[in-house]
């Protein structure tokens, strides 16, 4: 058996290969796609893979894009953070939807119904499989949470452990995540943008865009900006533009207290 990953965060796909290694040992991994485009140039020029590892929000857009511009004869399992795209999901490939972060169990029960599924099943389709049983299983999975109080962090030789609400901001640069402390402390952090929004509490937290992730604390100016987005002064001072995206626009401003 093998598969196709199809992940824009260096350290997602890390901790996939690992977990996939631990449960599914026999599994080869064919290829590592980070884009919609490159995902399209690698199913045109290579052999259909088995299985793809799909996650949705990647840099040039929704992957669920891939499928309008090539024909996938894979199964499909989705893996991403946010649960709003599992009915989608399910109108394209998929066998099921791995809510990140992926944990262990989860990712054996997915192979699993990847076994079940292939003999009776030569051409995977979603329109076998029961919503409802869909839906239960997202509830069960992203369940009562138990939102992240600290973080445990390096500083030169020895360990911090840094309180959440110390927090202001997280950010990533050059594919590593960060966050800097409201005392202009910064910090790497060994987890993607997707793992830590799911840890965090979004009456805490907002992600204005794919690369941010602020605390109301931490904003400081909100300006109008180009394309129907915010520009945000953050504090501590952010060394890049630090905007949020046009479709959160809304939402942010709720989380702001509109």
């Amino acid at each position: 058996m093998n598969a196709l990953l199809v992940e824009d965060e260096d350290l997602a796909v890390r901790k996939l290969q690992k977990l996939l290694q631990d449960v599914a040992p026999d599994l080869t991994v064919a290829g590592v796609t980070d884009s919609i485009e490159a995902s399209v140039a690698w199913l045109e020029t290579n052999p259909a893979p088995d299985l793809i590892f799909m996650d949705i929000e990647l840099a040039d857009g929704q992957s669920f894009e891939i499928f309008d511009r090539v024909p996938v004869r894979s199964k499909v399992i989705f893996t991403t953070s946010y649960d709003e795209y599992a009915l989608r999901a399910f109108k394209v490939n998929s066998i099921d939807y791995l809510l990140k972060p992926i944990q262990k169990e989860d990712l054996e029960r997915s192979l699993q119904k990847f076994h079940d599924l292939t003999p009776e099943r030569p051409e995977p389709t979603g329109a076998g499989l029961n919503l409802d049983n869909l839906l239960s299983e997202l509830r069960r999975q992203s369940g009562a949470k138990e939102y992240r109080k600290r973080f445990l962090v390096r500083q030169g030789q020895r360990m911090l452990s840094i309180e959440v609400r110390d927090v202001a901001y997280f950010y990533t640069d050059e594919r590593f995540s960060f966050f800097k402390t409201h005392a202009n402390q910064k910090f790497l952090v060994d987890y993607t943008l997707d793992e830590l929004f799911d840890m965090l509490d979004p009456a805490q937290f907002f992600r204005i865009n794919r690369g941010v992730i602020v605390t109301h604390g931490a904003v400081e100016a909100i300006q109008p900006y180009f394309g129907n987005r915010l520009a945000l002064g953050l504090k501590p001072a952010f060394e890049k533009e630090a905007l949020v995206s046009r479709e959160k626009v809304s939402d942010f401003k709720v989380w702001m207290g509109k």
